[in-house]
């Protein structure tokens, strides 16, 4: 589940993103609260919730953001006033550090790469990258499915060119990172920043160009 509030664009909404819309959806709305599922597979892809800002102390944020225990209970309550059997959960970022422990090449592609990467708790996603600087054994942060990009952008499950991908391994120029360099490749983090599966920190890592502690030579 992807969190977003925004107050400014589109009002006081509280937008739950479960998963794309790759077909024809529909739309059930109560009171507050409105519900988008796929018309065939009737799964639910998406909660706006109207006018819950000041309630749970959104309205000073912006953007994807992470709901307390407090926060869900509150949420679930609303689901539940208004009619709906949905509940959330709390969540975590899905930015998280992982390693690549194997890559081979894509098999119709000269630049591409399949990788397995770790991404702790004894979880591991095949990930396709075209990242020159890909290799065996570097830490790197992995964007899982269902992670937002600082650019909003959502990554979920895909292909490349017929090869499954489970998220992306990301750049530092697609984390915003300052001074991070205008092109591909992917960030390589220092050995001894954060445990494999850990969310990544954008607070610790907005030093990491400055201080030269990444390569961009590739």
């Amino acid at each position: 589940m992807i969190a977003v509030y925004n107050q400014a664009a589109v009002g006081d909404i509280l937008m739950l993103t479960f998963a794309p819309a790759t077909g024809k959806v529909v739309q059930e709305t109560k009171g507050q609260v409105t519900k988008v599922v796929d018309a065939e597979s009737k799964q639910t892809l998406g909660i706006n919730i109207e006018g819950v800002g000041a309630a749970l102390a959104l309205t000073d944020q912006a953007g994807q953001v992470f709901l307390t225990e407090s926060q869900v209970a509150q949420v679930n309550q609303i689901l539940q006033d208004a009619g709906f059997d949905d509940a959330i959960a709390v969540e975590q970022s899905n930015l998280v550090v992982g390693e690549v422990v194997s890559m081979t090449a894509h098999p119709d592609s000269d630049h591409l790469h399949v990788t397995q990467a770790n991404v702790g708790n004894g979880e591991s996603l095949q990930i396709v990258s075209g990242s020159p600087n890909m290799q065996e054994g570097i830490r790197v942060v992995v964007a899982k499915p269902g992670s937002m990009m600082p650019s909003g952008a959502i990554i979920w499950d895909g292909a490349l060119r017929g090869v499954p991908s489970a998220g992306m391994i990301v750049s530092g120029r697609e984390l915003k990172l300052p001074g991070a360099p205008d092109k591909p490749g992917a960030l390589v983090l220092p050995a001894d920043f954060g445990q494999i599966g850990q969310a990544f920190d954008f607070a610790a890592a907005q030093s990491l160009y400055a201080d030269g502690l990444i390569d961009t030579n590739y």
